[in-house]
């Protein structure tokens, strides 16, 4: 397997993902700052010019976080990364739709990329103060439906755990947002899991 991902993108979830498995895989990080998504090579592999992208075994490639995460978790089902049941399949697909589909788009894409939602340079500020905002709300949202004990969900750690750990990751380092109880604690159980602090360390982060 090739993993294309950018450091601390969205794609470090993904990252973690791989770690817990612990089977091989060929890393391939991209520099974003210097649009190497939209490089020729990249776009001939993956047209989307986004992250995470895996290319499997078999030459073909799957893309979108919630698919790659699922793929992952189901075709590795010795590492316990989703939920036996289709009640708890169905909360976790449900979990990785509202953080992949609404938070990270509308609340931290509109900080880190205001242009894409202004058509003036001068309303940027005012979209990064809405997606600061939206980003506290869908958090307490997250935090007020909270499932689990330590994990999301019920049944234990899984791939819901990923992906509430880049916007976590995002929010605590990069945009200086307080996270509620629930997601304070899940993101601090998160950084001591060895997974996790092998793809901080492979991306160049802080762990």
């Amino acid at each position: 397997m090739r993993f294309f991902y950018a450091p601390n993108a969205c794609s470090i979830g993904i990252h973690v993902v791989l770690e817990e498995i612990g089977k091989p895989y060929e890393p391939a990080p991209l520099d974003f700052r210097n649009n190497a998504q939209y490089e020729p090579a990249y776009v001939a592999i993956n047209p989307k010019s986004k992250v995470p992208a895996l290319l499997r075994d078999d030459g073909t490639l799957l893309t979108e976080y919630p698919v790659i995460a699922m793929w992952l978790a189901r075709t590795n089902p010795e590492a316990g990364l989703v939920p036996a049941d289709l009640e708890g399949q169905t909360r976790c697909a449900e979990f990785l739709d509202y953080v992949c589909g609404t938070v990270h788009p509308q609340a931290f894409t509109r900080q880190s990329r205001p242009n894409r939602f202004a058509l003036r340079a001068e309303d940027e500020p005012a979209i990064v103060a809405q997606g600061r905002e939206l980003a506290v709300k869908y958090m307490n949202v997250i935090e007020a439906g909270w499932r689990g004990e330590t994990w999301v969900l019920p049944s234990g750690y899984s791939i819901a755990d990923s992906a509430l750990f880049f916007i976590e990751h995002w929010a605590a380092r990069r945009f200086n947002i307080p996270l509620p109880p629930h997601l304070d604690a899940h993101f601090k159980a998160m950084l001591a899991r060895p997974a996790v602090r092998r793809t901080l360390e492979l991306e160049g982060l802080p762990t």
